[in-house]
């Protein structure tokens, strides 16, 4: 398994070793030895999956401590763009963000550490879309900014329609970058 750095400093895309046959394929969707060497502590304590429609836009969501997560994500079936947005404050790249496209096809994954908004776009039918966490769910600790923030800029439009989106009611409130407090 490949670790590859992104320009946004402890945010990393993994590739896996693929072995194809005639049957089929195989890979290592984690490895602890991977994480290990590369110097990043990871317990997961949960894994979580989702099932979306083309358009269906999660995000951008993380968690306050003392509840912030860690997430390995991946796309098991379908595709999606996968975006995460640096909200640590000592960070040279705060309010940045870094997209990369999801797929069953490349297996590609994206390790979101804590301090890390994170949403994605399903841009297929029947998307599948899983991921291990570092951490617990609380409800109270839950934080996040609109998805179509104009500070942070992500162009969600040359994807999809913005129009055509399936929005939660929880995503449709959030606040703007602007005025959001990082606890990060």
């Amino acid at each position: 398994m490949n670790l590859i750095e992104t320009p946004i400093n402890d945010l990393f895309v993994l590739e896996p070793k693929i072995w194809k046959d005639s049957r089929g394929y195989f890979y290592e969707s984690f490895s602890q030895r991977v994480f290990d060497q590369a110097g990043i502590a990871v317990n997961f304590v949960q894994d979580n999956q989702s099932f979306s429609q083309k358009g269906t836009l999660r995000g951008l969501h993380a968690q306050a401590n003392p509840f912030a997560q860690g997430k390995l994500v991946r796309v098991i079936q379908g595709r999606v763009v996968d975006v995460a947005v640096d909200i640590r404050k000592d960070s040279a790249t705060y309010g940045q963000h870094f997209a990369i496209e999801l797929s069953g096809e490349n297996h590609k994954q994206l390790w979101v550490p804590p301090g890390f908004l994170h949403g994605f776009l399903t841009l297929e039918d029947n998307t599948i879309f899983c991921y291990k966490v570092t951490n617990y769910y609380d409800k109270a600790s839950e934080i996040g900014i609109m998805w179509d923030d104009a500070t942070i800029n992500i162009d969600w439009a040359s994807y999809l329609d913005p129009s055509n989106f399936l929005l939660s009611d929880k995503d449709l409130v959030l606040a703007d970058f602007a005025s959001f407090d990082s606890p990060f």
